[in-house]
């Protein structure tokens, strides 16, 4: 059972679901966005959800890339309910497959965007993208770095050694974006996929009926 195929033969648990945190606004370069469309067409060609914070920019190249290939995407929005996500935030709305009205404004909504994802990528970035991979990495995350993506992105090695702290995170960085995911899906079944199989081997698919 592998994880390009483990949702088509049961499910009994999620498909992987990759996360992508990154720069909403700034100066970011068109190649920037190209490798992260890229990125997103390969996530949905290979069956997984695509998970943004429902921001401009970098994550949304990635939206773009994986509506291509008829992709399935979650937004986790900072706002109250649509309205508020269109006139207050002036959020993304093309090609999202589900939104989650979080409530919780950009830097609250972070925890959920990051629990909701099996890995989490991190290109280009600024103080957001940093609380993110803060998040992540304290909570032992699966962690992709887009390499030669500007903002923090291309300071990790450095923020991690300066944290000098060991949560069982890992940090995988590649500049190429496929080979990128081919490291996350790699340590993914190695890591994080035994658990899940683990966790079903006694459990109810279809949960437990209350008494």
């Amino acid at each position: 059972m592998t994880t390009r195929n483990h949702e088509e033969k049961n499910r009994n648990f999620p498909r992987l679901a990759v996360g992508v945190m990154g720069s909403a606004g700034g100066d970011i370069a068109a190649e920037v966005i190209e490798r992260m469309e890229r990125f997103g067409e390969e996530v949905a060609r290979r069956g997984y959800a695509l998970i943004t914070g429902a921001a401009p920019g970098i994550p949304h190249a990635a939206v773009i890339g994986a509506c291509r290939e008829s992709g399935f995407v979650v937004g986790i929005s900072p706002a109250l309910n649509f309205r508020e996500h269109v006139e207050r935030y002036n959020s993304p709305t093309y090609g999202y497959d589900v939104m989650v009205y979080t409530g919780s404004g950009l830097m609250g909504r972070e925890i959920e965007n990051i629990r909701t994802c099996d890995v989490v990528v991190i290109a280009g970035g600024r103080s957001g993208t940093l609380g993110e991979f803060a998040i992540a990495y304290d909570e032992a995350k699966v962690i992709g770095v887009l390499g030669e993506s500007g903002g923090i992105a291309d300071h990790i090695e450095e923020i991690t050694r300066l944290v000098d702290k060991d949560t069982g995170a890992t940090v995988i960085s590649d500049p190429d974006p496929i080979k990128l995911l081919d490291l996350l899906e790699n340590e993914y079944e190695k890591r994080v996929l035994p658990q899940y199989l683990e966790l079903i081997q006694n459990h109810n698919p279809h949960g437990k009926v209350e008494e």
